[in-house]
């Protein structure tokens, strides 16, 4: 844990920050032309201005506050979905049923949503799926089914945050990998093991993959409600549009994924063992206006050392815990998206990671290949 003594609980007021965005939304729809281009240039370089601006905050909150003293953190996570949903499905019944905007300007439209849904709505999904009120979880499940994407909460409970930087866990980015290829990778193998985890799991409990407790059952009712509704208010272009945000959405998820775990990984200790999930597992980030949009999502290590904790209460750690990244993540997925300049910026850093906290290994090869062997009792 880190050696900081515990300071104040953060604001609320500025973890809302993403709430300007669904009226952003609206003003691209009415006005046309490039104003959608307000939708990333708020999530992604005004935040990102903000950071070189404010700087870090390595301040750490305590971690014993009560959840009663959370109100209004939480409350931006549940008032969401159903601005998340007006965005949307307001946007395809005006975009179609208007005539104002040409196709182009849809398509722009539709990628600002997709912005909005991916960097915010997966985001606070996120947040949600991890605790244990029923209201959170299922506004999590839909925010989820809103970009089709609702594998996600069983691939990351049962496996990301058991698997993490091994070979069982496809969304940790190996050494040198470049995105393309893994986020194709990901797409490819993502859904399929989150459904061999839910039926292994359900077979631990005698129960066959088809048992109504399978939430395959409930992802699939949600998505195949989103596509309907889409196709109800805008007909076929309609649903192109609302499949092209979701995929939009999902890029800005995989991008982040990418960005979070690369290159990083836990000691194999032979017979199908790892060493436990530590803080150096994860890239860590004290960036202050990222992480007021994505509420702390950058506090990363401390989130899978403890995937329980609220995000006002993330802990952020030095370099001689975690590793650190030098941007925000909307700067790092733009980095991303350029592989040679990603290996530029970051293998360095991975190799000194390695030299830090694993100067013994010698053979890299088996952990960048992803050769290793499956951890033991992996679902």
């Amino acid at each position: 844990m880190s050696s900081k003594s515990p300071n104040p609980l953060p604001a609320a007021a500025p973890f809302w920050m993403s709430v300007i965005m669904p009226p952003l939304v609206a003003l691209a729809a009415v006005k046309g032309g490039l104003w959608w281009m307000l939708l990333p240039a708020y999530a992604w370089y005004l935040t990102t201005a903000l950071d070189g601006v404010l700087g870090l905050n390595e301040e750490n909150p305590d971690t014993e506050t009560e959840v009663a003293q959370l109100f209004w953190h939480r409350a931006v996570t549940i008032v969401w979905f159903p601005l998340q949903f007006a965005a949307i499905f307001g946007a395809i019944w005006y975009a179609t049923s208007s005539g104002h905007l040409s196709g182009l300007e849809k398509l722009g439209l539709f990628f600002g949503i997709g912005v909005l849904s991916g960097s915010i709505g997966i985001v606070y999904a996120h947040e949600l799926l991890h605790q244990k009120t029923v209201l959170e979880r299922w506004l999590g499940d839909l925010l989820l089914g809103s970009v089709l994407y609702s594998h996600f909460r069983t691939e990351h409970l049962l496996v990301h945050h058991s698997w993490v930087a091994t070979p069982r866990d496809a969304v940790s980015a190996r050494y040198n990998e470049g995105f393309y290829r893994f986020f194709w990778r990901v797409l490819r193998d993502g859904p399929a093991s989150a459904w061999r985890a839910e039926t292994r799991f359900l077979a631990r409990g005698g129960k066959g993959p088809f048992d109504r407790r399978n939430p395959f059952w409930r992802y699939g009712a949600i998505q195949l409600g989103m596509l309907v509704l889409a196709l109800l208010l805008g007909g076929l272009q309609g649903l192109f549009l609302f499949l092209f945000q979701a995929f939009i959405a999902i890029w800005q998820l995989e991008l982040t994924n990418y960005v979070e775990h690369y290159g990083l990984t836990r000691r194999y200790l032979g017979e199908g063992r790892y060493e436990r999930i530590l803080p150096r597992h994860s890239w860590n980030a004290s960036h202050t206006g990222s992480n007021w949009l994505l509420i702390n999502l950058q506090r990363h290590s401390d989130h899978h050392y403890k995937p329980d904790r609220r995000f006002p209460l993330l802990q952020t750690y030095g370099e001689d815990e975690a590793p650190q990244l030098p941007l925000g993540y909307p700067a790092m997925t733009f980095v991303a998206m350029v592989p040679p300049w990603w290996r530029r910026r970051m293998n360095p850093r991975v190799r000194a990671w390695r030299r830090q906290f694993y100067p013994d290994i010698e053979d890299w090869g088996p952990y960048n290949r992803g050769e290793l062997p499956m951890p033991r009792n992996a679902l």
